[in-house]
């Protein structure tokens, strides 16, 4: 019975070990901000974001503008006045939206340019990582800068530094 037992627990034992998984961090703001070419597209991004930011608020300072001229003549106007310098209104605003929209929207023109610009970079950065994973068996490759709920993770397991000479960093 003993014997039945003890194989019983060394079984269990080794199966154990074969299960077992090997992970693996990566910090992925650290790898970006070690690449030139993301700074850069950055940069860029930054100062096209400003530009279209610009051009939305001069268009909605222009509405802000028509509604309070509206509000110091609307004593002195007809109704016909009123309802038409009202839509008039209402379309300035409606133009401050959908510019806001066209630049900064979901599928608008800076996500299509962060797209182009940056996604050449997350590729490659997700190929390094892949190779270096499949050649040492990781099971799993953890960002550590958008987990939140890593506490504490041993700085042996982090391949930051392998995945940016990897990439030739």
């Amino acid at each position: 019975m003993k014997k039945i037992l003890l194989a019983c627990i060394v079984m269990m034992l080794m199966s154990a070990n074969g299960f077992a998984q090997k992970y693996a961090l990566i910090d992925m703001d650290y790898i970006l901000k070690k690449i030139p070419q993301y700074e850069m597209a950055n940069e860029q991004l930054d100062q096209i974001s400003k530009r279209w930011q610009s051009e939305v608020e001069a268009l909605a300072a222009e509405a802000e503008a028509m509604y309070k001229q509206y509000q110091a003549d609307m004593v002195f106007l007809t109704a016909d006045q009123k309802t038409a310098k009202e839509n008039a209104i209402v379309a300035k605003e409606k133009e401050v939206q959908d510019l806001r929209l066209k630049y900064f929207g979901p599928e608008g023109e800076l996500y299509q340019k962060r797209n182009s610009l940056v996604s050449h970079i997350q590729d490659d950065i997700y190929n390094a990582v892949k190779e270096i994973a499949e050649r040492n068996n990781y099971s799993m490759v953890i960002d550590r800068s958008s987990a939140e709920s890593i506490i504490f993770a041993s700085p042996k397991i982090d391949i930051s530094k392998e995945v940016l000479s990897k990439l030739g960093y």
